[in-house]
């Protein structure tokens, strides 16, 4: 199913409440609302702000009343988008210089390439367009619509604002120098900021791509490069430490690869890979208990998630380090083996010794087992027991 679907039928929705004046509102400052309210000293200080910009940057041919009409348009639409997007944008530009700016109105706080554009526009949402040009279409990653539901002045004292909607650029059908959007064209407004985190997570994924290539291809420089380049869009994203983590763990390095799966932990507590790797990287340290322990955390979240693969896999690692830590606690001083010895193993039952092996200071036992025939034994690991 196209992901645009929803958002269009959701925007049938909205249309209606919009034209019924039943609109969600919340004043809270990067929560989604659909009707923004901009009123008092706040009001004031963008008029006073826009009439400076008038005065100082009006042609001799236009009235500078149009001048700080269309200024107080656009820096109250920008107002709106702020205020529902909050830090996940850049601030609203109060910068009083010649040439605007620069056909972008915001960029993501990670990310300066992925640009905004606002347009603001006075009318009945069934009637109204708003319009954008060739260059801004270029410039931004998603335009964003507002429809201000009172006629712009010097005077009004109260403006209520709905975000119309949005729409990614690379969707917009343009056939000329400018293009008009209609609000039945637009997506719903309620999931811009999760558009936006898309973009995010589609650039992380890509530098995450482009680090394992260069790491692979010895090219240590893009490696480091294109990994911070993903931490820097996203500071907070598991992926990217547990990426590193298995990077380390190959490399060897179960220090530095337990450090990074731990921040993916940390993260993201249900990161059941994470788990597991890091008991890989501890179990070779020697940490078995804690090796056990992250097995074992590991294995309760496969089984939740319905991973059966990995979910086997950590019950034998599980298996296989608590035996060897058996055979460590039941350990005595060394046993000499003597070809005749008979023999009872935990899992093979009885045996009797035939042959003894000895290669420097390691020793390995052929035991010919009364039901499962002759197998190589380390009498160092297997849980083995001579009778007397």
């Amino acid at each position: 199913m196209d992901w645009t679907n929803i958002l269009k039928a959701q925007q049938t929705d909205f249309i209606a409440r919009i034209k019924s004046g039943d609109l969600l509102h919340c004043e809270k400052e990067g929560q989604h609302s659909e009707l923004t309210v901009i009123s008092g000293e706040r009001l004031k200080q963008l008029r006073d702000f826009c009439w400076e910009m008038a005065e100082k940057y009006r042609r001799t041919s236009t009235p500078i009343r149009d001048v700080f009409i269309n200024n107080l348009k656009g820096k109250l639409g920008e107002e709106v988008v702020k205020s529902r997007l909050g830090n996940f944008v850049t601030e609203v530009d109060y910068e009083k210089r010649k040439g605007g700016d620069g056909k972008v109105d915001f960029t993501l706080t990670s990310d300066s390439s992925i640009g905004i554009q606002v347009k603001t526009r006075y009318g009945n949402c069934d009637q109204v367009q708003w319009t954008i040009d060739r260059e801004e279409i270029e410039k931004n990653s998603v335009l964003v619509c507002v429809l201000c539901q009172e006629e712009f002045s010097e005077t009004e004292k109260e403006y209520r604002f709905i975000m119309a909607g949005f729409l990614p650029t690379n969707m917009i059908k343009s056939t000329g120098d400018k293009t008009l959007v209609g609000i039945d064209e637009l997506l719903y407004p309620g999931s811009l900021r999760g558009y936006l985190d898309s973009l995010i997570t589609h650039k992380v994924e890509e530098y995450i791509r482009l680090g394992i290539e260069c790491f692979y291809g010895a090219d240590d420089e893009g490696f480091i490069s294109n990994f911070n380049q993903a931490l820097q869009l996203n500071p907070n994203n598991a992926d990217i430490y547990y990426e590193l983590g298995d990077i380390f763990l190959d490399l060897g390095n179960f220090i530095r690869a337990i450090e990074d799966y731990t921040q993916a932990i940390k993260i993201d507590r249900n990161f059941s890979k994470a788990y597991n790797y890091r008991g890989i990287a501890r179990s070779q340290l020697g940490d078995k208990q804690g090796a056990i322990a992250d097995f074992k955390q590991a294995a309760d979240l496969f089984y939740e998630q319905g991973d059966q693969k990995f979910y086997k896999y950590a019950l034998d690692k599980i298996r296989e380090l608590e035996l060897q830590e058996d055979n460590k606690s039941q350990k005595q001083l060394p046993q000499p083996w003597n070809i005749g010895d008979r023999v009872i193993h935990k899992e093979f039952g009885g045996g009797q010794v035939t042959h003894i092996f000895e290669l420097g200071k390691r020793i390995s036992l052929a035991i010919r087992f009364n039901e499962l025939g002759q197998k190589i034994i380390d009498p160092t690991i297997a849980q083995l027991v001579k009778i007397d």
